[in-house]
């Protein structure tokens, strides 16, 4: 485990939390020595247990003195941002690094009659233990949960409104986890329309943008392959030479979602790139293998460590 400083300071507020989606508290509030340096704004894309490694780019960060003026998150990108910006880092990385396989089967509750295969209550009510009745406009800087729209396929920003509800709505993998119902609209995972969220920090006019994204390594550049159909056996099942390990169901979706996850980010980050992008190697850790959060964090920490320089240095000329 790397050692680095828990000293954070973070400053969260309990209010009531108002309807209806509004824009007006998406301003930075002015504190003294603020303006010395150039803001930075982090765009933490999505990637299930890979996400994890977003817990590392913040230690490092605040390590650094490096201070972030806003975070729009994707998924479990939101779990984190939401949880930082509400000074809960600390307890979110103490639950990930507890996590092992039967804990995590433990907080699953499985249903056959929803629109997931887990209803997330569990995972909920862990959430409500650090987090119950923290609204998004009372953190201390703006925060946005990017989702998807489940009957339109409309990106959504939840920039105000339930902090836990916000989180949940991000990180509802279709096919997995329950789709929340939300003012109206019933939202699933916003890795859909949106895995890396750099546009929602340009649209807050943001100077200087830091991406993290989870996934680049995971296929390379993308290929057309011309292929021949495999001849059919007499049975009518097809010849392979080199026979390859069932997927099974669950991996069959982990892949195609991996996949368009990968593919959405690439020509979204193509046609409104940020100013630097962290890209901490995760390929090897599987979207559900939450248990490895120490591996992840750790590497996390790394790429944002070996980036720092670069920071530094957009953060001076921008404040020119």
């Amino acid at each position: 485990m790397l050692n680095w400083s828990l000293n954070r300071g973070m400053v969260t507020a309990d209010a009531s939390v108002p309807d209806g989606p509004s824009m007006n508290h998406m301003q930075l509030p002015a504190t003294e020595g603020r303006q010395s340096r150039s803001r930075i704004a982090l765009a933490l894309g999505g990637g299930a247990a890979r996400g994890w490694a977003h817990i590392g780019v913040l230690r490092a960060f605040d390590e650094e003195g490096i201070e972030v003026s806003m975070i729009a998150g994707t998924s479990i990108g939101a779990l984190v941002g939401g949880c930082y910006l509400a000074g809960k880092l600390d307890e979110l990385e103490s639950f990930a690094r507890s996590l092992t396989m039967r804990r995590i089967a433990s907080l699953l509750d499985f249903t056959i009659r929803g629109s997931g295969l887990f209803g997330g209550m569990r995972l909920t009510k862990r959430m409500q233990e650090h987090l119950e009745n923290h609204s998004i406009e009372e953190l201390d800087r703006p925060f946005v949960a990017v989702a998807t729209e489940i009957n339109s396929g409309h990106e959504v920003w939840i920039t105000r409104g339930s902090l836990i509800t916000a989180i949940r709505a991000s990180y509802a993998l279709p096919g997995i986890f329950e789709p929340i119902k939300c003012n109206g609209r019933t939202l699933v995972d916003g890795a859909l329309v949106n895995p890396v969220p750099v546009s929602v920090c340009r649209a807050h006019e943001e100077p200087l943008v830091v991406a993290v994204n989870l996934n680049y390594d995971l296929y390379g550049r993308s290929a057309v392959i011309k292929h021949t159909a495999s001849i059919q056996d007499l049975d009518g099942a097809p010849r392979q030479e080199n026979s390859e390990a069932r997927l099974g169901l669950t991996g069959v979706m982990v892949q195609a979602f991996n996949i368009i996850q990968d593919r959405i980010a690439r020509a979204r980050l193509a046609g409104d790139p940020p100013d630097l992008s962290l890209l901490p190697r995760l390929s090897d850790i599987g979207l559900s293998e939450f248990h490895r959060a120490g591996e992840a964090i750790d590497r996390g920490y790394l790429e944002a460590k070996s980036k720092i320089s670069e920071v530094k240095r957009m953060q001076e000329v921008l404040s020119r």
